[in-house]
């Protein structure tokens, strides 16, 4: 292959592929130069002034390297890996770093695998991470454990590129046993590990990336990621469906640390995707938002391929592989075409591939084992007048809480004041545990939510004002394989959507899910949700004791600063 590349970029034969009269972005030098670009098979063969056997003028465009999103979780799509990549790649993403710890936490290894090959028949490189946090700590019930035994067994797999993001910070920095030998494991196997440290700084995070962790994408402030890529972390921009801080992230980039930022996504739902965008958006976002385009390009695609060693990535110079996207301009983005691995992959935001037939095997099926809900179930008895409520912070993903006067009455908790019920049913072994707790400030009433997206174990989680309504969403869970429900106390109605792969994803249709889904979203906003949370996937990170600074577990309420549990009741 290597003459056949060498006699096209020396023109003694025609490329295969020329883009003609090209404007494009090198990502090497910082430059906005001009060229044909010239590919042959899966190589970008030369730029200058070529003939090719088919040519494309994009004259008036830009020609980037294709977008990669350096931490995802397919899962938060809601969608199979194939319908996943057919909503991104038309939007000019052709590399993710897939972490499938949503999945794993319910499935084990048998998620990990499907992941992996339900993605090989799409053109989109899908570089798996092996979660190493499973559960994400030791104080909750997940469908599996990964032990660091697991991971030693794991590591070395040709399917596995490193480990995902290390959750458990207080386990690094207190150098836990399991915790080292996980974080041991990927060294000896010669495998990057990725990063998870909200709010740590100082020398605690000097402890942390001891560990030889290389990323993190849990900075609440521009200056916490200054400081973070002062410490050599590749730290990470986020533009998640539930996460809205990269505009004001992005201020923390500049001439001297620009190398040290990528991009990701991390959870991005499949209207986010369908409706406004993947990385595409989070490059409008922070240009609209100040930051200079090529800058945003570079660590888009360039510091990406750097940080994860993806060779011949991330740029356009010859012998670089062809993953290209050719957009209108600088500010909008919008793709025109895709190339992957210089094969036209999609044309005016349309997949050129087809995703019909879904890789669904029976592992990841039929996955939520509770013995049937009761009313009584979710009787919340105080000790006195006064709780320990949890509070939502718009815009994040950090919580606190809050010591409020809380009445009762025959002896259970009544739901005022915008103060509801929250409840964590474990699912996955019959255990029969219930967290209960309280959250102010979802706005919701008139019966329950229910959703079997629980991060990062994957439990039940339900918030509702009324007791027969959370018992009767918690059975919908059940029969229908998980997913998410609402249930009306008015009516008794209870409304669903399916998602039947882990109780996380669905196995239908891109369209057909956004459709069930949107549906769904405007119900539970017409019962009073407040529009500045993503109605289901708010509640989705109530239970996620990695993440500040107060959550709801199976087991109980959790203090995430303190990493113990703390009463509900209050003095």
């Amino acid at each position: 292959m290597l003459e056949k590349y060498i006699n096209a970029a020396a023109k003694r034969v025609r490329a295969d592929i020329v883009l003609k009269n090209a404007t494009f972005v090198n990502t090497l030098t910082g430059k906005i130069e001009e060229g044909d670009i010239a590919i042959t098979a899966d190589r970008i063969v030369g730029i200058g002034n070529y003939e090719g056997a088919k040519e494309y003028d994009v004259k008036g465009l830009y020609v980037l390297p294709g977008y990669i999103d350096s931490h995802v979780h397919i899962e938060s799509s809601m969608l199979s890996p194939e319908e996943f990549a057919s909503l991104v790649v038309p939007r000019g993403t052709t590399a993710i770093i897939a972490d499938p710890h949503e999945i794993t936490n319910v499935c084990g290894m048998a998620g990990v695998e499907y992941i992996y090959k339900a993605s090989q028949s799409v053109p989109l490189d899908v570089h798996i991470q092996l979660p190493s946090c499973v559960p994400a700590t030791p104080f909750e019930h997940s469908g599996a454990i990964l032990s660091g035994k697991d991971i030693e067994a794991n590591i070395c797999s040709n399917e596995v590129f490193g480990l995902g993001e290390f959750m458990n910070f207080p386990g690094v920095i207190g150098a836990d046993g399991d915790v080292v030998r996980k974080l041991e494991a990927a060294h000896n196997a010669g495998k990057i590990i990725d990063g998870h440290a909200p709010c740590v700084l100082g020398d605690s995070l000097n402890a942390y990336l001891c560990g030889g962790i290389v990323t993190d994408h849990e900075c609440d402030s521009p200056e916490e990621m200054a400081q973070k890529a002062d410490r050599g972390v590749y730290v990470q921009l986020r533009h998640s469906s539930s996460i809205h801080d990269i505009a004001k992230n992005c201020a923390a980039v500049n001439a001297g640390n620009m190398s040290r930022f990528i991009m990701c996504t991390d959870d991005r739902h499949a209207a986010d995707l369908k409706n406004k965008g993947h990385i595409d958006d989070a490059l409008r976002t922070v240009v609209e938002a100040g930051l200079n385009p090529v800058w945003a390009v570079t660590i888009a695609t360039r510091n990406a391929a750097q940080c994860y060693n993806l060779k011949w990535r991330g740029a356009i110079a010859p012998f670089y592989f062809a993953d290209l996207v050719v957009v209108d301009n600088l500010k909008d983005f919008n793709a025109r075409y895709v190339f992957k691995d210089g094969v036209l992959v999609a044309e005016g935001g349309k997949p050129l591939f087809d995703t019909s037939k879904r890789y669904l095997p029976a592992a990841v099926l039929n996955t939520v084992h509770v013995n049937p809900l009761k009313p009584e179930d979710f009787v919340l008895k105080l000790k006195g007048d006064k709780a320990r409520v949890m509070t939502l912070n718009y815009g994040t993903i950090l919580t606190g809480c809050e010591v409020l006067p809380v009445r009762s009455k025959n002896g259970d908790v009544v739901c005022e004041n915008d103060i509801l019920k929250l409840a964590v049913v474990e699912r996955h072994n019959y255990t029969g545990n219930i967290g209960k707790g309280l959250l102010k400030g979802y706005g919701f009433r008139g019966g329950a939510l229910g959703i079997t997206i629980a991060h990062d174990s994957h439990n039940i989680i339900l918030l509702g004002d009324d007791n027969a309504s959370m018992a009767a969403a918690a059975n919908k869970l059940k029969e229908i394989g998980g997913g998410m429900v609402i249930a009306e106390s008015a009516t008794g109605k209870v409304y669903s959507l399916s998602l039947d792969i882990g109780g996380l994803m669905s196995s239908r249709s891109a369209d057909e899910l956004i459709a069930e889904s949107s549906a769904l979203y405007e119900r539970a906003y017409s019962m009073g949700v407040n529009k500045k949370l993503a109605a289901f996937m708010t509640l989705a990170f109530l239970s996620l004791a990695v993440i500040p600074h107060v959550k709801l577990l199976d087991t109980g309420l959790f203090d995430v600063d303190k990493f113990t549990f703390t009463d509900i009741d209050a003095d």
